[in-house]
């Protein structure tokens, strides 16, 4: 049985707390469905110490809570999040990110994708046998079709045209497609890790990988020229 998603109310206050941190890097709700899909799907689990910060964007782990009911609220509405994410992974029913409507009334699925690759960045190389296999990194184009999309060097984004009202619904619902491909490949390692108790395994650097920087897949050729110019047709 599926949790149920978080409510219009959970999203005004937890939008309202990360609001008040007051750091730039500190994510929305949207952002914060897809960066919990990432750390559900992936291969060692991040403990709370390691995803905090990210939330918050906030290195220095400073409270932005006035009192002890406050910083319940707060991790209240994180396990909600985090359950509803794994609710409907684990369900094997269809699974729907949950995106924020824009003040157009219309949904994009950026900070979503953003979200996702921020989890991803949080364990780099525990999903590099992923982004090695042809197979399995094509569960990641709608996602890194989505997090590049207005990325400042044009060779990072997977389109050289605005992506249409038709290409997003496609890029949109690929998104739900991939994330239950990519919990369902992973769940292998997950389970080896989980039997051998590998809490965080892996690496936990926090900057995602720069367009210059060598590809995490391996093939030596740099982000911007092999994953990070991932497209769908």
């Amino acid at each position: 049985m599926q949790s149920d998603p978080p409510s219009d109310e959970d999203n005004r206050q937890l939008a309202g707390i990360l609001l008040r941190s007051h750091h730039e890097g500190a994510m929305n709700p949207e952002e914060v469905d897809g960066f919990f899909a990432a750390l559900v799907c992936a291969p060692a689990l991040v403990p709370p110490s390691g995803y905090l910060p990210e939330i918050l964007g906030d290195e220095r782990r400073e409270p932005i809570w006035r009192s002890q009911e406050g910083a319940q609220r707060f991790f209240d509405l994180l396990t909600r999040y985090w359950n509803g994410v794994l609710s409907r992974l684990s369900s094997g029913e269809a699974y729907v990110p949950f995106l924020l409507k824009h003040p157009d009334g219309l949904v994009y699925g950026n900070d979503w994708a953003h979200g996702f690759m921020r989890g991803v960045a949080l364990g780099e190389d525990d999903w590099r046998e992923l982004f090695r296999n042809d197979r399995a990194f094509g569960m990641m184009i709608p996602i890194l079709a989505l997090h590049n999309e207005h990325d400042p060097d044009p060779e990072m984004r997977s389109y050289a045209e605005p992506v249409s009202a038709e290409l997003r619904e496609k890029l949109i619902t690929g998104l739900s497609t991939s994330v239950m491909e990519i919990y369902r490949y992973l769940a292998p390692a997950r389970e080896m890790n989980a039997e051998a108790g590998a809490i965080g395994a892996g690496s936990m650097r926090r900057s995602k990988i720069g367009r210059n920087e060598l590809c995490p897949c391996g093939s030596g050729k740099k982000y911007k020229r092999c994953c990070g110019s991932a497209t769908i047709h």
